[in-house]
């Protein structure tokens, strides 16, 4: 947290779903207020195919590697959410320049892991990368992983022992000291590729469950079912390596769960958090969901912050009493329920009336706030605006025409609040190939979410 402030940050963005024939690539963004290029792309690495779905990324070395001088934090691993690649990035010989060190082809996770649509991935103690999958090469749902060697990246076969797997997979987290891997559920990729259908959920094509992993041995433990309509996919345990808990958010519940080891010594979980669903006209439902898609906790276990990608806002909360968390900042960025545009909101249990469309240097924002990551002194929230194309398409049409942006929400760390920072935009409406979906962020020295202290 006494580290030095991020002047660089990563983003995949994405072509997949927008008309533009051109491929994935990653942005390099300067956030260096003191810099002439502020808040502006300063390098793209587009990768060699089509439509691969940049979707989540991680390293090849992390603070479960602290201690080992043979490790270096200079390798980005991206994987592919649609096409099942995986690309592995050199960031180390130029951060300000990345360029592609390897391509892991779809065919190896097929062969050696009988996996798909990788997502997820952290690097372990042992200089290996951990990477979690949501399906098959059939596109049916399946939980399993796969793991990468640190040094070649080269597909060493499934992490899983015991035959058993979970029917979905999607995020995970992992504590060595509680002998845990915790892992969530989205739906089978075949079912959520190009967009989303309420019947799915009916027919038990979406997860609702977390799952629970014995990490000395690899083998699935215990499933504890947050409910039918709950979806839960990210997943953030307490930084501290001693906590046994953490939360987990559920997108179409609009809940949060806290997840603990009980005195028996198997785990639970309980909501802490709901977000009221909003009855509306003029949507895909009746009743609007918050869509609770991404969720972390500061570096101190003080608080956490989730987003809301279809209500449009993103919230703080006090975590001090994990039982109890306190909303003590809200900040709306967009969203599906502004005024003026197609949706009425006919009843809402928390707002008096329709925020207003969200505006910054002149642009309307589209979309919600989805991605969220912080600075690691935890003064700066940086935001941005797609989740996934395929539903980026269907439930903002508009964001897939004009392209995601990068925002910056400033944190009062003392009493906890959100400010939108005026003067901070990315627009990758402006790409010099045609307006992109910018999604995950990361910084080169390591983040609040990528890091498991052991």
């Amino acid at each position: 947290m006494k580290g030095p402030r991020e002047e660089i940050v990563y983003l995949p963005c994405i072509y997949r779903n927008t008309g533009i024939q051109k491929p994935d690539y990653l942005a390099t963004v300067d956030v260096d207020p003191k810099s002439p290029h502020y808040c502006q792309v300063i390098h793209r690495l587009p990768m060699p195919n089509l439509k691969d779905e940049l979707h989540h990324s991680g390293w090849n070395a992390c603070s479960s590697c602290f201690g080992d001088t043979t490790k270096s934090r200079n390798r980005l691993i991206l994987p592919c959410l649609i096409s099942s690649r995986i690309y592995v990035v050199d960031v180390g010989t130029d951060p300000r320049a990345p360029r592609i060190h390897k391509t892991v082809e779809p065919v190896e996770l097929f062969w050696k892991g009988n996996v798909a649509n990788p997502h997820t991935s952290h690097c372990l103690g042992s200089g290996d990368i951990l990477i979690s999958c949501l399906g098959d090469p059939s596109g049916n749902g399946k939980g399993g992983f796969v793991l990468l060697d640190g040094e070649t990246f080269e597909v060493k076969g499934n992490w899983e022992k015991g035959g058993k797997c979970p029917p979905f997979g999607y995020d995970f987290w992992y504590q060595p000291r509680h002998n845990v891997l915790i892992s969530t559920e989205w739906g089978a990729p075949k079912v959520l590729a190009y967009g989303f259908n309420p019947v799915d959920v009916e027919n038990g094509h979406y997860g609702r469950r977390i799952n629970v992993w014995d990490w000395s041995s690899h083998t699935y433990l215990q499933a504890i079912d947050l409910g039918k309509d709950s979806i839960p996919l990210e997943i953030r345990f307490l930084h501290n390596p001693d906590a046994a808990e953490g939360f987990v958010g559920c997108a179409l519940s609009g809940t949060v769960h806290r997840f603990y080891k009980t005195e028996k010594g198997d785990w639970a979980a309980e909501k802490v958090i709901e977000v009221p669903k909003k009855k509306v006209q003029g949507w895909l439902l009746p009743d609007m969901p918050g869509l609770i898609t991404d969720i972390l906790i500061s570096l101190d276990d003080r608080f956490l912050y989730f987003s809301n990608w279809l209500h449009g806002d993103i919230r703080q909360y006090d975590i001090s009493n994990t039982r109890q968390p306190k909303l003590v900042g809200q900040v709306f960025l967009g969203g599906s329920i502004v005024r003026g545009g197609p949706v009425t909101v006919v009843e809402d249990k928390e707002l008096q009336c329709q925020p207003e469309p969200f505006v910054i240097k002149g642009k309307r924002v589209q979309g919600g706030p989805q991605m969220i990551q912080l600075s690691l002194d935890g003064k700066r929230l940086y935001v941005s605006t797609s989740l996934y194309s395929g539903w980026d398409k269907q439930f903002y049409p508009d964001l897939v025409k004009e392209g995601s942006v990068m925002l910056q929400v400033d944190v009062d760390t003392e009493r906890g609040g959100l400010k939108v920072n005026t003067n901070f935009l990315v627009d990758f409406g402006k790409e010099p190939d045609g307006p992109a979906l910018a999604h995950e962020i990361r910084y080169p020295g390591g983040d609040s979410t990528s890091d498991i202290w052991i």
